[in-house]
């Protein structure tokens, strides 16, 4: 017996309302979307769904105390709080320099988490 569930497509600005059919654990079909990128998103939403995740590492002797960092490709959503959990394991020094790669391949995903900012040691 099939089943459908209701999903808000975040794929692109417009925020289709999204019906994805399930039957046997797959999706045999994707309603609702107005452009091609919401097929995609409500397959990868119900078999694989994935997010960014933004957080902050914390810098010994910066001109403040934690630089944000975030992931440079999604992660597995079940993931995210063991992500968290490594990226708490961090300390920087200062100075920081955008890009850095803070963790490379977290929890072995293929996914690094990076700084997005220059944080300058304190004077």
């Amino acid at each position: 017996m099939a089943k459908e569930v209701e999903l808000i497509c975040t794929a692109c600005p417009q925020g289709c309302t999204l019906t994805a059919v399930i039957e046997n654990g797959e999706v045999i079909e994707v309603r609702g979307y107005n452009c091609k990128k919401g097929i995609d998103y409500g397959i990868a939403e119900i078999t694989d769904p994935r997010r960014m995740v933004a957080t902050t590492v914390k810098v010994k002797n910066g001109f403040h105390p934690l630089v944000p960092v975030y992931t440079d490709k999604p992660v597995p959503k079940p993931l995210i709080p063991k992500v968290l959990e490594e990226v708490r394991k961090v300390e920087l020094t200062a100075p920081v320099k955008i890009n850095t790669v803070v963790l490379e391949n977290v929890l072995n995903t293929g996914v690094n988490v990076i700084t997005s900012r220059d944080l300058p040691a304190k004077e």
